[in-house]
């Protein structure tokens, strides 16, 4: 029985959302032939509606027919493909509000955020329609006479994307936006917690594509789980594959698409840390540390996990820091004021619960929160523990708002704790000291992908690559030159002349 007759459900029959979906769209059309999932609101685990997920036989059919766009595809100049990117930009605008509110609801993170997140893919398709005049490749000058060098970028074919609950749109709109200007299919797997905002993104993708009169095949998408995904893995027909999610799976992914010489490009987990030195900014820290431990529940990969003071400051930053945590309004995400919605999953608060038993046999103390909240949703309260950088918990990343604070005496000993773990996604220091700040960001400092000075370790722009080292996976997605992942550069040498020299001064009869 769904919940879908609610007043509070009505926003969702204008984003094409019914009491029962189709959850594959396939050659230009919407089936599915394969298990009926309940999609549910981890405010209260009530369910919203019921999805068809894909079968094999779905994902084959929409593979065949999304090979046979890609050959239409690559021939439509980049700056059209951009036209067809900006229009999809244009109906996210039209139905940001709705389009926000399905993933408020759906994923749990509160209004403003599932708002942003959507405007983020807006955001995301302005970028790549610039991006669609400037696939631009090298003039290199060759040592031959009469000989010419250059780059060449191509498109590889088709992407395949596998995105998680955490971001169930975002980062879709990273991948899928750079892949279609650069001239590539896109074949979609969402995460299996969120269908409803796979289906209703693919929605306004296919209205697009049906209105410039193309294959709506050049965008497929599946909705289910981990046999979708392996099939995406293990299918020749994609050359690239980019997954978002564990650093277990996505090692998994990664061999799997190795074996067959695909190319992976993943975003994995983060284990990430504000360092703040002696001369910082204090209210300006603890506002940043809010918004990066408890914003989106603690379930970004950029999460603030670990929190490193320097000694002299550290009841300073503390004292503040634990009155603002008991202060934060947890309720549901749609309600104005709240801060704190839902983990994704009864799971997910079942592991949080593990995950503090685990804390305090290691020797951590709570400082604030550390249980759940005792309601039909997956509510749990912001928690902030007091335990050594050497405790093997704090190397692992627990899903959820738990900070883990520790001290440290100089800049050097704050890096080697930053660096300890086997994540390497995103950090922060605050600092007004100039030394520190560029010691930071060069070969002595972090080694994470993301390294910032006087803000928060998560809400990233757009605009520059993101992505992590170590075991977040090396990929870069978004922004800067991440465009070249999902093409493939040809060095071209051309003979304009009647001789025949060869490169090194060889020779050869």
């Amino acid at each position: 029985m769904t919940s879908f007759t609610k007043k509070e459900y009505e926003f969702l029959k204008e984003l094409g959302i019914g009491p029962q979906n189709l959850g594959c769209y396939v050659n230009g059309t919407w089936k599915a032939t394969g298990p009926v999932i309940s999609t549910v609101n981890p405010a209260n685990n009530q369910i919203i509606a019921e999805v068809v997920e894909a079968s094999a036989q779905d994902y084959e059919e929409g593979m065949s027919a999304c090979a046979e766009a890609a050959k239409i595809w690559v021939q439509v100049p980049a700056p059209k493909r951009g036209e067809i990117v900006r229009q999809i930009g244009d109906a996210l605008r039209a139905n940001l509000q709705e389009f926000g509110r399905l993933v408020s609801l759906e994923m749990g993170k509160i209004l403003p955020e599932g708002i942003g997140e959507v405007q983020e893919v807006i955001d995301m398709c302005d970028f790549a329609v610039g991006l669609s005049r400037q696939l631009n490749g090298s003039v290199i000058p060759s040592e031959r006479p009469n000989h010419m060098m250059l780059e060449m970028w191509n498109p590889l074919g088709i992407v395949g994307v596998i995105t998680a609950f955490n971001f169930p749109c975002a980062v879709l709109g990273w991948n899928a936006c750079i892949a279609l200007v650069c001239g590539n299919c896109v074949v979609w797997k969402g995460a299996p917690t969120t269908p409803l905002v796979t289906i209703a993104m693919t929605k306004i993708v296919a209205s697009v594509l049906e209105k410039n009169n193309l294959p709506g095949s050049i965008f497929t998408a599946f909705c289910g789980g981990a046999a979708v995904g392996q099939a995406i893995a293990m299918d020749t027909r994609i050359p690239l594959v980019s997954f978002t999610g564990s650093s277990k799976v996505g090692l998994a992914v990664q061999q799997t698409v190795s074996q067959r010489f695909g190319k992976c490009l993943l975003e994995l987990s983060g284990n990430n840390a504000i360092i703040i030195m002696d001369d910082a900014d204090i209210k300006l820290a603890v506002r940043s540390v809010l918004f990066a431990a408890v914003g989106t529940a603690g379930q970004r990969c950029t999460t603030c996990r670990r929190l490193l003071v320097h000694e002299s400051i550290y009841e300073k930053v503390l004292e503040p820091l634990v009155d603002v945590y008991k202060q934060v309004k947890i309720g549901d995400p749609l309600e104005k004021g709240t801060l704190l919605g839902p983990l994704h999953t009864r799971t997910s608060r079942e592991n949080f619960e593990k995950g503090i038993h685990n804390i305090k046999s290691q020797g951590g103390k709570i400082l604030t929160g550390g249980s759940v909240v005792e309601s039909e949703g997956n509510f749990v309260h912001p928690t902030i523990v007091e335990i050594s950088s050497k405790a093997e918990i704090v190397k692992e990343e627990l899903f959820a708002p738990v900070l883990y604070v520790m001290k440290f005496k100089t800049f050097e000993e704050a890096v080697e704790i930053n660096n300890s773990v086997p994540q390497g996604l995103s950090s922060s220091i605050f600092t007004r000291n100039p030394d520190n700040i560029f010691k930071w960001i060069g070969p002595q400092g972090s080694d994470c992908g993301i390294v910032n000075v006087n803000i928060p370790t998560n809400g990233a722009e757009i605009g520059g690559a993101f992505g992590g080292e170590k075991g977040t996976g090396g990929g870069r997605e978004a922004g800067s030159d991440s465009w070249k992942q999902y093409m493939r550069r040809s060095t071209c040498t051309i003979n304009y002349g009647s001789e025949l020299p060869l490169a090194q001064g060889i020779n050869f009869g």
